[in-house]
């Protein structure tokens, strides 16, 4: 976990954490629930690309293996994953607060 050098997305970093546990709490699971592949596809890239953004290097990672968990039907692994997403997310913000 990096900090970005980023002044400007330094001080969007803490609502962006933020939206994510929201998302993770909330559609994450509905969508792993309805089994809707082609979103749960889109989350896992829309965390791939923001998360490398914010310097989350290993959540970026997990999000590519989201996109494949989701295109190969695997909602237990997608399930798992988000939790250890979830935690890095928390750990951040914990940390970020800490500052």
């Amino acid at each position: 976990m990096k900090l970005p050098d980023d002044p400007f997305i330094l001080e969007l970093l803490p609502e962006f954490l933020d939206t994510w546990i929201e998302d993770l709490n909330g559609q994450y699971l509905i969508l792993v629930q309805t089994k809707n592949e082609q979103e749960l596809y889109r989350m896992g890239h829309t965390i791939k690309g923001s998360c490398a953004q914010f310097g989350l290097e290993d959540v970026s990672k997990m999000g590519i293996e989201l996109m494949g968990f989701a295109r190969a039907h695997e909602w237990g692994k997608a399930l798992a994953i988000r939790e250890i997403i979830l935690k890095s997310i928390i750990e951040m913000k914990q940390y970020i607060q800490s500052l």
